[in-house]
This record gives C-alpha cells, sequence and structure tokens, in this order.
C-alpha cells in the first residue's frame, strides 16, 4: 500500500445514527455509492463489518472502462504508477497457449489499496463510516429501515446491499440462490495471494485446470496478483488440502507449476472463500437495493467484476437521488433499478455464464481452447459480450 501518500482520518464516527441511505458492506460497490450520494448533499452511512485496509479474495484486475468514473470520484490514477495491462493470455489445462491483445484493456491494482483509498475518499466526502461493525438484522416499517449491528441500531429513508459473494444476510432472508443445490454455478471458492513474481509486462494470464482457473497480473508495488477459483469437490478430492490442490492438481498446467514453483509467497495464509455462486440474484430484496456481488456475480474469468459493481453503484446513486427529491416513488425507483441494471449488465451474465461452461472439464477446456486459437475473431467477440463502455 502507498501508506506515504495518505493517512487514516483519525476520530470515529458521530454518535447520530440516522440518516437519508444507510449502506451495508464497503467494498467497491458500496464505496462508491456512498461517495456519490454524499457528494450530492445527502447523509449517508456505511457499515462495514471489517476495518480499513484488508485483504479480500479478487484479481485486483479492473477494466479501463472504469477508469473515468474513479478519476470523477476523486482518486489520483493518473499518479499512482499502476500497472496496464493490454494482453490476455489463456492457456488449457495441457499447456497450450493463446495470446490476444485486449483493445480497452486495463490496471491492476490490489482491493486492499482501492478499498483504502476509496474509504478515505468517503470519509472526506462526509460518509459516517462505521467499522468493524457486522449487520445482523434489517427490517422496512413505516417507510423506513431499521438496521441491527450488534448492539448498535441505525435508520434511513434507503438501504443498499453491498455485502459481497454471500452473506448472513442471503442466508437470513433465504434468497433464491442460497436455496440451490449444489451444481456448476454454485459451488466454488476462491483463493488468493500476493507474490513477487515476473509477470510479463501488460499482460493478465488465465492458466485453465480441471474445474477452475488461475490468473496472474500485476499490481502496485512491483507484486502480482495471484488468485484462482475451483470448484469446491477439487479440494474435497485433496483431503481439503490448498497447497496438495496446488501441487498436485494445479500444477499439472505447465504455467501453473512453473508459477507456483518460482512465485515468492507474500501472505503467510492464503485468503479463501468458500461457496461462492454464480446463479441469478434479486436486485431487490425487501427494499433494499443489490449492488456490487450481492446484485450478481459475473465469471472471474470474464475479468470484469469490479467494473460492473461500480457501474451498479452509479446507477443506484441515481435514482436514489431521484427518490429521495421526490421524483420517484419507492416502487418507481426499484422497478428502475431493475430495469437499468437489467439492461445494462444480463446479456453479460448470461454470457459469463455460457463461457464458464467451457472452462471446467479438462476435455472441453483443451477442445475448446484448441478450437478458438485459429479464429481470434470470436475471442474479440467474447470479451466484447463480457465488457461495457467507459461510464
Amino acid at each position: 500500500m502507498i501508506e506515504t501518500e495518505i493517512k487514516r482520518i483519525s476520530g470515529s464516527p458521530t454518535v447520530k445514527k440516522t440518516s437519508d441511505v444507510v449502506i451495508i458492506g464497503g467494498g467497491l460497490a458500496g464505496l462508491c455509492l456512498s461517495i456519490q450520494l454524499a457528494v450530492s448533499g445527502y447523509e449517508v452511512i456505511l457499515l462495514e463489518k471489517h476495518e480499513y485496509p484488508f485483504h479480500k479474495v479478487c484479481g485486483e484486475y479492473i477494466s479501463m472502462e472504469s477508469w473515468p468514473f474513479l478519476t470523477r470520484l476523486g482518486l489520483p490514477l493518473d499518479q499512482m504508477n499502476l500497472p496496464r495491462i493490454n494482453t490476455v493470455e489463456i492457456s488449457s489445462p495441457s499447456g497450450t497457449l493463446i495470446k490476444h491483445r485486449l483493445d480497452l484493456g486495463g490496471f491492476g491494482i490490489s482491493r486492499y489499496e482501492l478499498d483504502f483509498r476509496l474509504s478515505q475518499l468517503a470519509k472526506m466526502s462526509g460518509v459516517r463510516l462505521f467499522e468493524n461493525t457486522r449487520v445482523t438484522g434489517v427490517e422496512f416499517h413505516g417507510n423506513e429501515f431499521n438496521i441491527k449491528a450488534g448492539n448498535e441500531h441505525f435508520t434511513g429513508k434507503l438501504c443498499a446491499g453491498s455485502f459481497g459473494k454471500r452473506s448472513n444476510l442471503d442466508i437470513k432472508w433465504n434468497r433464491p440462490f442460497i436455496q440451490k443445490r449444489h451444481h456448476g454455478l454454485n459451488n466454488y471458492l476462491g483463493i488468493k495471494y500476493h507474490v513477487r513474481y515476473p509477470v510479463e509486462p501488460g499482460v493478465i494470464a488465465l492458466h485453465n485446470f480441471q474445474n477452475g482457473y488461475c490468473g496472474i497480473s500485476s499490481i502496485e508495488n512491483d507484486k502480482a496478483c495471484l488468485c484462482y477459483l475451483s470448484s469446491a469437490i477439487n479440494l474435497q478430492h485433496h483431503d481439503n488440502d490448498i497447497k496438495k490442490m496446488e501441487a498436485e492438481l494445479l500444477s499439472k498446467n505447465p504455467h501453473l507449476r512453473k508459477i507456483f514453483s518460482e512465485a515468492e509467497i507474500l501472505f503467510k495464509e492464503p485468503e479463501v472463500i468458500s461457496q461462492i455462486s454464480f446463479e441469478k440474484k434479486s436486485l431487490v430484496e425487501n427494499h433494499v437495493l443489490m449492488i456490487g456481488d450481492a446484485a450478481g456475480m459475473i465469471t472471474p474469468l470474464c475479468g470484469n467484476g469490479m467494473s460492473m459493481a461500480m457501474h451498479g453503484s452509479k446507477i443506484a446513486a441515481s435514482l436514489m437521488h431521484q427518490f429521495l427529491q421526490g421524483i420517484y416513488s419507492r416502487s418507481e425507483m426499484e422497478s428502475e433499478y431493475i430495469k437499468n441494471w437489467s439492461k445494462q449488465f444480463s446479456s453479460r451474465m448470461v454470457m459469463g455464464r455460457g463461457v464458464q461452461s467451457l472452462f471446467g472439464d479438462r476435455f472441453i477446456t483443451n477442445l475448446f481452447i484448441g478450437a478458438i486459437k485459429p479464429f481470434p475473431f470470436l475471442i474479440d467477440m467474447l470479451i466484447k459480450k463480457t465488457h461495457g463502455q467507459p461510464f
């Protein structure tokens, strides 16, 4: 983290616990939403169960479509010397490699760095940020939300859920994706390290293995993010031992064997998240607008989840503003949010699930990559179908 450039703001949040908007979860979508609303003059409370800065399981590649948005929020991206990424490499489990230029491209930055900087911008914008605050209940009564977090109680006219891939609230609300039986879209685990490894400049690599794939790309301070998605059954078949799975399964791909044998791992223990689901999710739950991964998670192979989270926050901010100004009723705001989010992202989500189905089985993945390699226009089409334009 570039600690010399930005320092933690001292002081604790005020004791006032009523606001125009309460946001549950301080990931990318929640932080960006809070800043936009606060800058527009609204009272915003943001509740985050961790304390910044902290690591999150994430590929840490952001499409350039998000650059203008982050710059408008106040992040000095041009001054941060972040690695630019303009080429993707994809290998099959057997090692067959495709290398393809990314027209729009992206950049690398850790969530440790990015989320911390956004949290500081949020505080400077007037957001009342409560860290180490885990929400345990949300109720909607009399046109107002009552949010419980331990012994604390918060109220707001609006509420947004930005609590990530899977939360205690998802379980409490019994959201449909929670109820699904385990199958090819909903039983994954994600594992992330930061490493020292000579990644080719400008390249993000995605290396496939049986029932999973692993990405590596540069982030700030000459580090690289090494992050992979695997079916839960892979870990079960290797005695629930991550190192054993990496040595015996991932390393069957020669590119991953080289990375895992030569990389200097900078974490004492990997960051791990389980029970990841790519199922379709409801966009409004109990009048709470869902944003980020809580609204829907595109498969990491498509490399665009962070941009979608930020773009989704922009959609939500605009509609919340119109509700608070009396332009939309609550039902109209919710309906417009579902319509606008779906128009922007639904086709990407469908394409992501389709791409996911081609990357898992060793035979199918080897066959698909071998077949698509001579036809770069098909790769262009897949990339364009899962990415958007600058917003």
